[in-house]
């Protein structure tokens, strides 16, 4: 397959999916000997004055409409849909401190999450699960997908509204959110000294009571 039947095979595929196609399903209908880079990169080209224009995504690759058009030729129509402001909430404090937990979740809203806000996150296909954290318990992270990114009109997290001067103002702590939770084995210990002393209280006044 030549160089140039491949980057006709890249632009079919490109344009066959909704979704954006990562590096690793290109390569999947490509020779190994193809340069995907070289390829994107001349798609690029090819189409930087067209109507639609190859577009990064976090790390993926879709075709959209070019920027400077959407407005001319975007479809209002209304659709009522709401986001309630927990999953709004929710959301947020995943697209921002992820990978997070349902428990630093929590910790950061200061309520219980309940189990159909994430699920509504689900079901929209902007958040996913992602690795177990290394702690007793290994509980489940939670992070965002390519289709938030998509969404949003973004092309990276980084492009959060608000990421750098969060981080500039200390706003953003990077460390895992469960760490500011008081330490429960602390507490418990704390617990089984109060209870020892009260067992031992009691024995006191039972051998008390007994002499007397």
């Amino acid at each position: 397959m030549d160089t140039k039947t491949q980057k006709r095979v890249l632009e079919a595929l490109l344009f066959a999916t909704a979704e954006p196609l990562t590096p690793a399903l290109m390569r999947e209908r490509l020779p190994e000997s193809a340069d995907l880079g070289a390829l994107l990169q001349s798609l690029q080209d090819d189409y930087s004055d067209r109507g639609v224009e190859l577009v990064e995504i976090g790390g993926a690759w879709a075709f959209r409409t070019a920027q400077d058009l959407s407005d001319l030729i975007v479809l209002e129509r209304n659709e009522e849909k709401k986001l309630s402001k927990a999953s709004m909430e929710t959301l947020s404090i995943i697209a921002y401190h992820q990978p997070v937990t349902r428990a630093e979740i929590e910790n950061i809203r200061g309520v219980s999450t309940n189990k159909g806000t994430l699920d509504i996150l689900l079901e929209q296909n902007w958040i996913k699960p992602g690795r177990r954290r290394e702690t007793p318990g290994r509980p489940l992270t939670w992070v965002t997908t390519n289709h938030f990114l998509d969404h949003f009109g973004l092309e990276a997290l980084t492009d959060l509204p608000g990421l750098d001067e969060l981080k500039a103002s200390g706003l953003l702590d990077r460390r895992p959110a469960i760490e500011t939770i008081p330490d429960l084995f602390d507490q418990t210990e704390e617990l089984e000294d109060n209870d020892s002393e009260d067992d031992q209280e009691f024995d006191v006044e039972k051998q008390s009571a007994e002499e007397g």
